[in-house]
């Protein structure tokens, strides 16, 4: 596996490095092991300090880190400053909350005192974090900041299109004071996975990528024994009902198509718009994003980022042609893109079989699926049709409505009148072929805690 820097916009190779020798492996190990002992030994108050300075650092030299993401992935220089925010955000909420949120708790139980009975959360150790290139800085802190809060260290394995991001994030904590081990990036190959995960150092695994990455991971952590969580893909269902603020859900549907270039798994990738609205909303819909500009992302004025890699854009094009073979209707909507680079014009595809590989599949980057829904019931049926359950979005003027539809989705989020969205202060996660487990808030925080028991009883009292 090759770690380098390629320009998406250029097509130019900036800079290569070598991948992980064994040694090189077993060192990282050793390192998060041993810093591991010792930090998980501080008190809580002392270890958010960390991020909070490192909370400070992004803030002072937000650009500075936002240019390497636009550099590296092609992200809008405005999108990579909005994820240095929500990183600085995701900081400070631990920062905030940590500490209560892993304060030991009280369970009544009958027979015992109000103090009896115990749960204390103790981190588990050395974890090894496997996260994609679409948001290579939100990635690492969504599971540093709980986890480091709560003790624990990480082996990072960034995607291997970002590696100088890897080394910001790395660089990032050292200049906050955490010592050398809290964060370790390793430029490993898929055959060092399993050496890894096995080693008894290692006592959890976090994957955010592929279905099939997921599946490779999990397998592997569930074979020696090991906690995993997974975010995996998403085919996020965006729902207009007939009463929504049709001019609104038209922009709001742009956004969410087409933010990070679409790159997002959490994007609403499937447009489901009942009868009565139908016509009014793709028309509407068209016009809009034939509006978009591509071009240098480095550039305020674009607003169509190239796709990662020239490989994404293939692999996009490849999707789009199944869907033409399956019977869907496509349509380009003339969007001009540069000669260079790895960009993909943004296309539509409607008449999609619901039957078809193409309605069950992910299309990471610019084209949406867009579905008439007969009814209310026709569009949970088309949105639960999806074997991915990650997000999902209803618009209607009607909240009761709104909320009746949000509690039918098999998703493990749903947003009403807005795209799923990215809070520091909201639990992230899905079901499904999705993934399981949560990141952010407490959910999060607890995923890698050994959640202890500790009773007091009485010495001379029953069994």
């Amino acid at each position: 596996m090759a770690y380098k820097t390629t320009n998406p916009y250029t097509g130019e190779v900036l800079k290569e490095f070598p991948t992980a020798t064994p040694e090189d492996i077993q060192h990282g190990i050793a390192c998060a092991d041993e810093t591991f002992k010792e930090w998980s030994l501080r008190p809580v108050s002392e270890r958010v300090e960390v991020l909070a300075k490192a909370a400070e650092i992004l803030e002072s030299k937000k650009r500075e880190y936002a240019e390497v993401l636009t550099l590296e992935m092609g992200k809008l220089l405005a999108e990579a400053e909005a994820e240095v925010d929500i990183c600085i955000n995701m900081l400070r909420y631990y920062v905030e909350n940590g500490e209560a949120q892993l304060a030991p708790r009280y369970l009544p139980a009958q027979g015992f005192g109000a103090q009896d009975v115990q749960i204390v959360n103790e981190p588990l150790g050395v974890l090894y974090a496997v996260e994609p290139w679409n948001f290579p800085y939100y990635q690492v802190i969504r599971i540093g900041a709980p986890q480091f809060t709560a003790g624990n260290t990480i082996i990072l394995k960034h995607a291997s299109n970002v590696p100088q991001s890897a080394l910001k994030m790395v660089e990032l904590f050292r200049e906050a004071g955490a010592p050398e081990g809290l964060l370790v990036n390793v430029f490993a190959g898929h055959d060092a996975t399993e050496t890894i995960i096995s080693d008894p150092r290692v006592r959890g695994v976090a994957l955010t990528g592929s279905e099939a990455a997921g599946a490779a991971v999990s397998a592997i952590a569930a074979k020696h024994v090991k906690k995993s969580t997974l975010e995996l893909g998403g085919a996020d269902a965006f729902i207009v009902l007939n009463d929504a603020q049709l001019d609104k859900a038209v922009e709001w549907a742009v956004f969410g198509r087409h933010w990070n270039a679409g790159q997002v798994c959490c994007s609403s990738k499937r447009i489901i718009v009942e009868e009565g609205l139908y016509d009014a909303f793709l028309n509407q819909y068209k016009a809009k994003v034939a509006e978009l500009k591509a071009g240098d992302p480095m550039d305020p004025e674009t607003q169509l980022a190239p796709l990662s890699s020239q490989q994404a854009a293939d692999d996009l094009g490849k999707l789009v042609e199944k869907a033409r073979s399956e019977g869907a209707t496509v349509e380009e909507l003339g969007v001009v893109i540069p000669e260079h680079g790895s960009f993909f014009p943004p296309m539509i595809l409607t008449d999609i079989p619901l039957d078809s590989d193409t309605a069950h599949a992910e299309f990471f980057g610019p084209v949406s699926q867009i579905y008439r829904a007969r009814d209310v019931d026709h569009a949970v049926e088309i949105a639960n049709s999806s074997p991915f359950g990650l997000g999902g979005s209803v618009f209607t003027e009607d909240k009761d409505k709104a909320h009746a539809v949000a509690r039918r989705l098999d998703t493990g989020m749903v947003y009403i009148n807005q795209p799923t969205g990215v809070k520091a202060d909201i639990p992230f996660g899905g079901t499904k072929r999705s993934g399981f487990g949560r990141e952010l808030t407490d959910l999060g925080l607890h995923e890698f805690v050994n959640q202890k028991v500790v009773v007091v009883t009485d010495i001379d009292g029953d069994f």
